[in-house]
């Protein structure tokens, strides 16, 4: 069984950007304990021979044919645009 104990606690809060109080670091070490015995226990079981599966049902993904649209639609485009110059989306300057 894997025991975190309290600085590694307070290192993965920090590491993970996340604001622990002290007295919140003993469950969270529990908690993370807990995780890692779960994880311990899923290593143990025998998975040879199972493929793997992106859904608990058989489904495929729906194909389309992979073709090449006309494009040529800028004018379309920037008739939307609230100023173009040149075939081109003018925006403000951002960097002075």
């Amino acid at each position: 069984m894997s025991e975190i104990d309290l600085e590694t606690a307070r290192k993965v809060a920090h590491l993970s950007r996340i604001a622990v109080e002290d007295d919140k670091l003993p469950a969270l070490a529990q908690d993370l304990s807990r995780i890692l015995t779960f994880m311990e226990q899923l290593n143990e079981v025998d998975v040879d021979g199972v493929e793997p599966m992106t859904s608990v049902t058989p489904m495929r993904l729906k194909r389309r044919q992979d073709g090449v649209t006309d494009g040529d639609m800028q004018a379309k485009i920037l008739s939307n645009a609230p100023d173009a110059r040149e075939g081109f989306f003018a925006v403000p300057k951002v960097v002075e």
